[in-house]
């Protein structure tokens, strides 16, 4: 398996510290705000490179943090005049929801900043005494001067750097790139915590360095996340880590590219972004999972509702295929065939196990012969052989994604053949390899709020027809229907029935 590691610029075998077990660490949200689809591209691509690792044999240990602490966080509590803690739990739970209803599985482990404050301090002052930070009131800083390597990861020239970019400015700092591991507080109602320098809280660098180090070791596999935080953040991280323990920190770096609208990056800054819920409103989680992994993650995205309709009938074509295969012959024959190729997936698949050209001398492939012809099961072999090569090219998901219209098309083929029965085993094909990529092909897909508003329109223009019709009967069937599924509605003297949901 190949990855594109940011810091060499290169493709590299991914060989892991420690045997076939990968360590790997992405940064996770800043709970302030409602979740974007610049969060859910990100997210999406990391669960599916999370999924294909497990597939193939790998003993992944997924760490994706939550920064509860942050001056983001902060601020919009004073906005809002509620707590930072207020704050972070509303939103961690927004992002909860969003991610439940994209399909992305939860973490192995998922830490949060506050309640790794002690790993933290214990960093800054290993780096206090090994001189590579310093502190002015309360406050400590990472001397970026100390650390010869500033700037391998994103490439940038130092002397760059410091005339001008994304630094925090401060009196305080000897070096206008230095940057913060410690901020004190001046006001005792502020969130903070106790530290040899005083009160205060941690910077944000500081956490991600700590909650991998606690989880995961001094030196990680794969350190992942969006290309916007390769300066500063994973910079500092990578300065701060290696400063203090010695060794290099990430074996792998990997950046998924921007989403964009109207060729600008999407942010919230820009005030340019689209939440996750609303996105939901319009469009199936599948079709949103689609429209991401139909582009290589390193790549830009340019977003656009047409966009997201052709992802909308791309995951069509491959349902269809499902629903086909499944009101023809019913879902027992397609687990039937599941547990016939089940075999590819759990011995052959994994790593170190039996090569391919040695499938052909398994006795579970003779028997899968025995069962299906040999075409079939020559193309079961190749479908499984052409995902595996496009997901170990840099998770080459594009490549991926045609290999499963391939199956779908042979699905759709097979039914009219001499052996129509092939059909459910390129089915069973389908269905494990897509839920590799985290879709969900026998999910009944929920309709979207504007069509189940205007249905509601429609019987409530009906219940009025019968009203006026005096069919009292009929117009008390609609509402009495409405409301058990928690919808009521309300009538109103010269003016039009109104309805909402009520719990």
């Amino acid at each position: 398996m190949k990855i594109f590691d940011t810091q060499s610029q290169s493709i590299k075998e991914l060989i892991p510290l420690k045997n076939n077990e990968v360590k790997m660490y992405v940064c996770g949200p800043t709970v302030y705000d409602y979740p974007h689809l610049g969060h859910a591209r990100c997210y999406i691509i990391w669960d599916a490179v999370y999924r294909y690792l497990k597939f193939r044999g790998y003993k992944v240990v997924y760490v994706r943090n939550i920064t509860d602490v942050d001056d983001k966080i902060i601020n919009k509590a004073k906005e809002t005049g509620t707590s930072p803690q207020q704050i972070a739990g509303r939103y961690y739970l927004e992002f909860e929801k969003a991610m439940n209803e994209l399909n992305v599985l939860k973490p192995d482990i998922e830490p949060r900043a506050t309640e790794n404050i002690e790993e933290m301090t214990d960093i800054i002052k290993t780096l206090c005494e090994k001189g590579f930070a310093y502190s002015i009131e309360g406050d400590v800083y990472f001397d970026v001067s100390k650390f010869q390597k500033y700037g391998r990861l994103s490439k940038q020239n130092i002397e760059d750097l410091r005339s001008g970019a994304r630094v925090e400015a401060s009196e305080k700092k000897k070096n206008p790139l230095d940057f913060a591991l410690w901020k004190s507080v001046k006001d005792e109602n502020e969130l903070s915590w106790d530290s040899p320098w005083g009160k205060g809280r941690p910077g944000w660098h500081i956490e991600c360095s700590a909650m991998a180090k606690k989880f995961l070791g001094n030196t990680i596999d794969i350190h992942a996340g969006g290309q916007d935080l390769i300066f500063p953040h994973h910079e500092n991280e990578k300065a701060q880590s290696e400063a203090a323990f010695g060794k290099d920190f990430v074996r792998f770096w990997m950046h998924n590219g921007f989403v964009k609208i109207n060729e600008e990056k999407m942010s919230k800054s820009l005030g340019n972004y689209i939440t996750v819920s609303k996105l939901l409103e319009k469009h199936d989680a599948n079709a949103i999972r689609f429209f991401i992994l139909t582009n290589h993650y390193r790549m830009p995205v340019e977003f656009t509702d047409q966009s997201l309709e052709s992802s909308k009938n791309g995951v069509k074509r491959l349902k269809n295929a499902f629903e086909t295969i499944k009101e023809e012959a019913g879902e027992e024959k397609i687990n039937h065939a599941d547990e016939a190729i089940a075999f590819l997936f759990e011995e052959i698949a994994k790593i170190g196990q039996i090569p391919f050209y040695e499938i052909d001398k398994r006795k579970d492939t003779q028997e899968l012969e025995e069962k299906i012809s040999s075409e079939a099961a020559g193309k079961l072999i190749l479908y499984l052989k052409n995902f595996i090569n496009a997901m170990d090219e840099d998770f080459n998901t594009p490549r991926a994604l045609s290999v499963l219209f391939d199956i779908a098309g042979d699905v759709q083929k097979s039914r009219g053949s001499e052996n129509p029965e092939n059909s459910f085993y390129y089915l069973a094909m389908l269905l494990r390899l897509s839920g590799i990529l985290g879709f969900d092909l026998t999910k009944e897909e929920r309709p979207s709020d504007q069509i189940v508003c205007r249905l509601i329109e429609i019987l409530i223009s009906t219940r009025q027809m019968a009203r006026e019709q005096k069919n009292w009967e009929m117009s008390d069937k609609i509402r009495d229907e409405l409301a058990k599924i928690s919808i009521i509605l309300k009538d109103h003297k010269d003016k039009k029935t109104t309805w909402s949901f009520f719990d």
